[in-house]
């Protein structure tokens, strides 16, 4: 995929008028909704769960893209499914068996996608690699929005890539965590194809311009 993809974390937006901010995100140059889910115990934060997802997907226009930081995800990914998911991805850290996990969101109609906090290695996905249609790579310690974002990520997305690459898979690279105007080109020169932007977009003067801007500068 040669065009490079916004997804507007939602966790940024205003919850009293989720609609409007749906309905905005669905209106901007933006690909994705990005969906954090949280449990209060994977990471230290509790942000929202199914009833919240269907209300988003009630009315949004575009994928909901369907981050899990919490403990066990395979208790829930038949209900993330059934509320409107369509791609879900899963902590490497936070399953047991992610082969099994990531076979399982694929038989429930999503695409499937691991995710690797800063301090784990890129190398652990070696062999999981050909199941991915995504790996999304930390850029911040997950639990809260708002974080700076942490220059070792530039090295990581470079290590990844060249997995990728080597056993010839076209598997997307998402970053999460403190992407702005000032690192995207930087993340598109290392190889990543996906970029999560949360207070950058809804906390800007212009969220759709915002957006635009970043659609813009990582397609340059």
């Amino acid at each position: 995929m040669s065009s490079k993809l916004i997804a507007p974390s939602m966790l940024a937006a205003d919850f009293g008028n989720l609609q409007r901010d749906t309905e905005l995100v669905n209106k901007s140059a933006a690909d994705w909704f990005h969906i954090d889910v949280m449990d209060g115990h994977f990471v230290p934060n509790i942000s929202y769960g199914m009833p919240i997802i269907a209300a988003i997907k009630k009315h949004a226009t575009k994928p909901l893209d369907v981050h899990l930081m919490i403990e066990k995800p395979e208790r829930y990914i038949e209900e993330f499914a059934k509320v409107g998911a369509d791609i879900i991805t899963v902590h490497h850290e936070s399953t047991v068996h992610l082969h099994r996990t990531l076979r399982q969101i694929k038989d429930a109609g999503c695409k499937a996608g691991v995710v690797l906090n800063i301090t784990t290695p890129v190398s652990v996905l070696e062999d999981i690699l050909p199941e991915c249609y995504m790996v999304l790579l930390m850029s911040i310690n997950p639990g809260f929005g708002g974080q700076k974002f942490e220059d070792v990520t530039y090295q990581r997305v470079r290590k990844l890539r060249k997995m990728i690459d080597e056993q010839g898979l076209d598997t997307l690279i998402e970053i999460d965590g403190g992407v702005t105007d000032k690192n995207i080109k930087q993340l598109v020169e290392a190889g990543a194809n996906v970029f999560v932007a949360g207070s950058h977009i809804f906390k800007s003067d212009d969220p759709i311009k915002t957006t635009a801007h970043l659609k813009a500068m990582a397609n340059q």
